[in-house]
Order: structure tokens, then sequence, then C-alpha cells
């Protein structure tokens, strides 16, 4: 048995009224377009805070860490505070303090007759450095004592 039709509404209706029963159209566009725009909204979110992070590439790498860390705590908490603290921090060039005074105590050291420390990766040879005299190898407690 079919249903009759309702003679108020005209004939030509628009596609979006369905019979009963049928696949709602509007409906399916309307959760694609929400979904679509949450998905698009998220995706805007991340980079615009990430924005300053990306900036800050460029520079040292204290402050690149520093940026990322101020980017992470403004994405989770949403203190906003932190975010724009971290693009202020992302626009300015911080001056390399540690360059120069590392020349400069080496200078003293080369003046003072000093050796050079070692480089950072390099592990120097101990014995070798205390057989030439010129470096100083800490004791453990009690070695070279006899009882």
């Amino acid at each position: 048995m079919t249903p009759a039709i309702n003679p108020a509404p005209p004939e030509h209706l628009p596609f979006f009224i369905t019979a009963p029963g049928d696949a709602d159209i509007l409906m399916i566009i309307a959760a694609l377009t929400l979904i679509g725009a949450v998905l698009f909204a998220g995706v805007f979110f991340l980079y615009l805070h990430s924005l300053p992070e990306r900036m800050a590439h460029r520079s040292q790498k204290l402050q690149l860490e520093i940026v990322g860390v101020l980017c992470l705590l403004a994405l989770f908490t949403h203190v906003h505070l932190f975010w724009v603290a971290a693009l202020l921090l992302a626009f300015i060039d911080l001056p390399d303090f540690g360059t120069p005074l590392n020349r400069i105590a080496r200078a003293s050291e080369a003046v003072a007759g000093l050796p050079p420390p070692p480089a950072p990766g390099d592990r120097a040879d101990l014995s070798s450095a205390h057989a030439s005299g010129t470096g100083h190898v800490p004791r453990a407690i009690g070695e070279g004592e006899h009882a």
C-alpha cells in the first residue's frame, strides 16, 4: 500500500526534502561539512601554535628549545600569554655571549701557559697527561697510599 501524496505541498520540491524512509541528503551534507570544518580548524590551530617555533628555527639552540617549550605550554594549557611570549622571543635575535667568552678564556689560558682543554668529544688519556707532567690527574681515595 503506497501512501497518498499530500495535496498541500507543490509538486516540485527541493532536492533535500525526501520521502519518509529515504536518506536525508541535507543531513549527510551538513555532517560532512561539519567534519571537514572541525578537521580544518584543528589543523589551522596546530599550524598557528607552531608558528613561533618555525620562526625560531634559524636561532640558537637554546632559544629554539625555550620557544618550543612555550609553544607546548600554550597548546596544552590554553594560556595565550605563553604563545605571545614565544612569538616575541622568536622575533628577537639573542646575542651569542658564549663564543666570545670561550675565546677569552682560551686566550687567558694560553697567556698563563696552561695546556688547552680537550675537545668536548675527546677523552684525554689520563696516564699520558700524568707522565708528561702537563696535566693534573686526580687520584682515587686510597690510591698511592700504603698501609
